[in-house]
């Protein structure tokens, strides 16, 4: 079963078709039932859980009547308020991430562009550890391992049978960088080297400093991509806002970005060569 983040991007894209079909903007249903527009954008995005009896009104509000059709909905919008296993974290997953992650659980296909660090689903636990606490320098260890333990559980979804599809651009810097001592940085760059060899459904490739001026130039995103729901999400975070995209023209524009930084970047298996070459130096 799809996890409540995705059920709630249903159910949003649903009733988002519904206004469309009535010729109605999102501003006068908004008003029309009191909310705030903002509220009714969220809404149909899926980032906020939808209470049953807001769903019943927009239903209403659509003139849908049938007793099947507006049942269908209602067990839509409970299934969608469902906790995923990412809430048994608490704190230690701002609210703006817990859609990420739950969209990342049912992603059959994630493209994702880093230039500062390498993507935490190829993350080891020891570059993981240093990176939570320099991004994070005054919390406490306990939140630090519990962020951590959360990184570390989203992993598993590479284990799964039928894993998603991950290609990951790393730009040279997150591979130049230390993080952590030279030890941790050589086990951690043989770990995407062994995870590219050994998983068909990962591709890595390394955007070299001497590409020069690029595409996503000072920006890091992921193409979140799904087999049950239309359409695909756009993430990006900074130190202090996360962002979701889903307006399809800069959904093409980041998808076009994403395909000039392959383009400009070493080919899978010369990465990997790349990888294995760097991580000999540090081990030195």
């Amino acid at each position: 079963m799809s996890s409540p983040t995705v059920l709630r991007r249903r159910l949003g894209s649903e009733l988002g078709k519904l206004r469309s079909s009535r010729d109605l903007s999102a501003k006068d249903v908004a008003a029309a039932l009191g909310w705030s527009a903002s509220k009714l954008s969220r809404i149909e995005s899926g980032l906020v859980s939808l209470q049953e009896r807001d769903a019943a009104k927009l239903l209403a509000h659509y003139g849908i009547t049938s007793p099947e059709e507006v049942k269908q909905f209602l067990k839509l919008t409970r299934q969608s308020r469902q906790q995923g296993w990412w809430h048994a974290y608490g704190d230690a997953l701002p609210d703006r991430l817990r859609a990420y992650v739950g969209f990342e659980a049912d992603a059959t296909k994630i493209a994702t562009f880093q230039c500062e660090a390498v993507p935490g689903l190829l993350q080891t636990e020891t570059y993981a550890r240093h990176i939570i606490r320099a991004t994070r320098p005054t919390e406490s260890a306990e939140d630090t391992e519990l962020k951590l333990a959360l990184r570390m559980e989203r992993q598993h979804i590479l284990d799964r049978p039928s894993p998603p599809r991950i290609w990951a651009i790393i730009g040279e810097a997150a591979i130049r960088r230390p993080v952590g001592n030279e030890l941790a940085m050589a086990e951690q760059l043989n770990h995407i080297a062994t995870m590219a060899e050994q998983h068909p459904n990962i591709t890595v490739q390394v955007l070299p400093f001497a590409a020069g001026a690029h595409s996503a130039m000072g920006s890091s995103f992921s193409i979140l991509s799904f087999s049950d729901i239309p359409g695909s999400v756009v993430y990006s975070e900074t130190i202090s806002t996360k962002t979701y995209i889903e307006q399809q023209s800069e959904i093409d524009r980041h998808e076009d970005v994403f395909h000039r930084l392959m383009a400009s970047s070493a080919q899978p298996e010369k990465s990997i060569s790349w990888l294995r070459q760097v991580a000999e130096e540090y081990s030195k």
